[in-house]
């Protein structure tokens, strides 16, 4: 669904018997959260979810129990700022439903959740709230046959025991007894006796018979059950099966391949297959079929094979491979969207920081010999950082070493720090361990992350693995954030120095003008205006040269320059754009402009224009009304060096008001220009009398423009003063 929540119940569902209330509090250590969410996922019939809290004093969530699905599935996930683009987090964060009906819908508006769990599966996030406070929040899954539509049954259901737990919740924090993470519902432990898994001797005399493998996986993807002909058809005994993953005990099927499938079957709860190649040249096919409580697999020789059979996603061998390499793809999508350096400091406080446990950050870079402070998070006191910057790299801090050794520095406990630096050398910021991580990227040192936990914390080889990485990925954001800020600092100055620095004093005329850049590649463009005082009278031009790069930005200077030129010596507006034409033919260029030049005479009340391609003005009168000038016009300037660009006198009476802009203004997909050209018309008669530089940031914000443009914007109002 387009907006991401159902509205409008299923016909074909019918609810089921309502939970009963539960309005006393919870007795001691009875496991209310899983309790709770094992009941909300039989109420709606869905096969896996989880319950998070929000953290006391930091806007955290993290993962307290998760039933249905191993916590691997959710990895990158078990903790997580509540700013991050993940359901969960908005349903804590907005108060309200979240619902995602298919992969599609997933991968179209929580991309990163797509990138790691790529198969077909429902999903609605709630939160857990009363009117006081946010306590976390609950998802469930349901598999990708679900209807596109939450029925309001369930929805019913799922409001309703959310606003149940919530209350709870929030007693347990009124009585000093808040709740803490519980146990994961999982499938009861594997059962390692054909007789015990199958119920009777007779049952399993049955079983093995047949002719093809059988055996059966737990959520974890361990062998719980493997009849003779599995063995024989996988080359290992029964024992060395049971209580393993299968793409482990067999070595053949070590391949990320393999286990995605059964990530898939688990999480779709489809019916799903795959074929594998036993050496030397035995084609096996492998079928699973999933339930809530695991998998059952049944293994047969593939007569004709063809190896496109297999499609792998997600590499994994054990738990912990799969909680780094999920972490670092979703926290690397995470990092591609950061555009400048302020947006990766955000994504690291967002993302990362919370992710790995850290509770402040630093993220710093090199420059003339010194360390400077790019940005901080979670340090009450900013002068704590803000000290060390300019900090010179020959200085013995961790910070520098890292940097210029390339090496990632790990300290559990303060007193690890000091033993190897003097803490007026290190960051005295009240923290209890820090990991500093190198920032490397192109094979050059670009700067230093600093990582902060509160408390003493221990860096185990597999955490200090994942922290590597993802200072890889950092580093890599930065240096593109980093040419990004230098590029848009370029095209800014650029822009600034060919456009007016202000608009001159007019006889008799008010003026005001706005530009804003286009806010997609290198928020540079060819839009210009300028305003030239002649003698008595006051020149106008405003254009658009093609393109949005330095090219156009160089050309619109030419042309701006030009105009001026041919205005001083005293030619018409005719004799102007036909000037400014065969200069811009003469220059050579592939470029092409369109243009509007104006001759006001506030003396006579008349307006003497001409125009070359460009949208027609708008004029309002002194008595409100509003008329799109059809003026007579030529060719784009660049075309015909022979062009002939004819001229429309207009009259331009005291309280006149002269709209020009250029097509960024007006332009939209999908959209005619006719309709914005009168729409446009509408907003400037509806303003009023206000004061031209109100009016003119009334037109921008009307149109859409404010915030997000595919087009640069020019704007210039001119208004005959009332004597």
């Amino acid at each position: 669904m387009s907006d991401w929540q159902a509205s409008g119940p299923a016909p074909d569902a019918a609810p089921p018997d309502a939970d009963p209330p539960d309005a006393s509090p919870p007795a001691v250590g009875r496991p209310m959260l899983s309790l709770t969410l094992a009941a909300l996922m039989d109420a709606v019939h869905a096969h896996s979810g989880a319950v998070y809290l929000l953290t006391p004093d930091e806007p955290v969530l993290e993962m307290a129990v998760m039933a249905g699905l191993p916590r691997a599935f959710a990895a990158p996930w078990e903790r997580m700022g509540l700013s991050a683009p993940i359901p969960v987090a908005r349903a804590a964060r907005d108060r309200r439903l979240v619902w995602v009906s298919g992969e599609e819908e997933m991968a179209r508006h929580f991309p990163r959740i797509a990138v790691v769990l790529p198969y077909p599966f429902a999903l609605a996030a709630l939160p857990v709230a009363t009117d006081r406070a946010t306590y976390g929040a609950i998802f469930v899954t349901w598999p990708g046959s679900h209807p596109p539509e939450l029925a309001e049954w369930e929805r019913e259901h799922l409001t309703a025991a959310c606003d149940r737990l919530a209350l709870r919740l929030e007693r347990a924090v009124e009585s000093g007894r808040p709740l803490h993470s519980e146990p994961d519902l999982l499938a009861p432990a594997p059962v390692t006796t054909v007789a015990g898994t199958l119920g009777t001797v007779e049952a399993a005399r049955m079983v093995a018979r047949l002719p093809y493998g059988l055996c059966a996986l737990d959520l974890h993807g361990r062998v719980s059950f493997a009849n003779t002909a599995a063995a024989t058809l996988l080359g290992v005994p029964v024992s060395g099966l049971l209580g393993s993953q299968l793409w482990a005990c067999v070595p053949w099927l070590n391949d990320p391949v393999y286990e995605d499938r059964y990530r898939a079957a688990l999480l779709s709860q489809q019916v799903t297959s795959f074929v594998a190649l036993r050496p030397p040249s035995d084609w096996l096919s492998f079928r699973l079929y999933p339930s809530e409580s695991g998998l059952s697999v049944r293994i047969s020789r593939a007569r004709a094979v063809a190896r496109a059979g297999g499609s792998g996603l997600l590499p994994a061998e054990t738990g912990t491979r799969l909680v780094t390499i999920s972490q670092v793809l979703s926290l690397a999508g995470a990092l591609t969207e950061a555009v400048g350096v302020e947006d990766v400091v955000q994504l690291v406080a967002d993302e990362i920081a919370p992710a790995v446990g850290s509770q402040a950050l630093v993220l710093l870079a090199a420059q003339a010999g010194r360390l400077h402070v790019l940005g901080h998070r979670g340090y009450p006191d900013p002068h704590i950082v803000e000290r060390f910057d300019g900090m010179p790299l020959t200085e013995p801090t961790p910070s520098a070493h890292s940097l210029t050794s390339g090496l990632p520095a790990f300290f559990d406990t303060r007193q690890q720090l000091e033993r190897l630096y003097p803490m007026r050398h290190a960051t005295p910021d009240g923290m209890g361990a820090w990991a500093y991580l190198p920032l490397i990227a192109s094979g050059r040192p670009v700067g230093t992350c600093v990582l902060a936990y509160a408390e003493p914390h221990t860096f185990p080889a597999d955490e200090r693995a994942v922290l590597t990485s993802l200072s890889g990925l950092i580093a890599q954001a930065l240096e593109r954030a980093r040419l990004y800020d230098a590029k848009h600092r370029l095209a800014h100055g650029l822009q600034a120095a060919l456009l007016p620095h202000s608009l001159p004093a007019l006889p008799g005329v008010e003026a005001a003008a706005r530009y804003l850049p286009a806010t997609q590649g290198m928020e540079i463009g060819g839009d210009f205006y300028d305003l030239v005082p002649t003698s008595g009278m006051t020149a106008a031009v405003i254009g658009d040269v093609q393109g949005h790069n330095v090219t156009a930005a160089g050309l619109m200077g030419q042309i701006r320059t030009a105009v001026r030129a041919y205005t001083t010596v005293g030619q018409s507006p005719g004799e102007v754009m036909s000037s400014t034409n065969r200069l811009l033919i003469d220059l050579g260029s592939e470029l092409f402009a369109s243009c509007v030049y104006l001759r006001l005479d506030p003396a006579n009340d008349v307006a003497v224009m001409a125009r070359a391609g460009h949208p027609p003005p708008l004029l309002r009168r002194p008595d409100g009304n509003v008329r799109v000038l059809d003026l007579a016009g030529g060719p784009l300037l660049g075309i015909d060096a022979d062009a002939v660009y004819p001229t429309t006198e207009v009259a331009f009476p005291p309280g006149s008001l002269l709209a020009l802009y250029t097509d960024g203004l007006v332009e939209s997909p999908g959209v005619d220009i006719e309709d914005s050209l009168a729409g446009l018309a509408e907003r400037l008669s509806a303003i009023g009398d206000l004061s031209l530089d109100r009016t003119a940031d009334e037109l921008v914000e009307l149109s859409g423009t404010a915030q997000e443009r595919g087009d640069d914007v020019a704007l210039l109002l001119l208004r005959a003063r009332r004597t």
